[in-house]
């Protein structure tokens, strides 16, 4: 039987420009809203804490809290 993608997460390493999918999905979480967002729709990550970000906003709060920009 063969395992659908649809409506699983991801696993991914994040790497400079790009993504490396690890484990099969179609979606990963945001690490500061939980908003599911689409692997094709994955733009904002940090390498350092390997976490996904819904928008900019969300990856510029990331920041703050780890204490990185004021």
């Amino acid at each position: 039987m063969l395992m659908s993608n649809r409506d699983r997460i991801a696993r991914l390493h994040y790497m400079p420009f790009s993504f490396r999918v690890l484990q099969a999905g179609d979606h990963v979480l945001c690490a500061v809203t939980g908003q599911r967002i689409a692997l094709e729709d994955l733009r904002y990550w940090s390498i350092a804490r390997q976490e996904a970000y819904a928008n900019a906003a969300a990856s510029v709060e990331a920041e703050r809290k780890a204490g990185l920009i004021a």
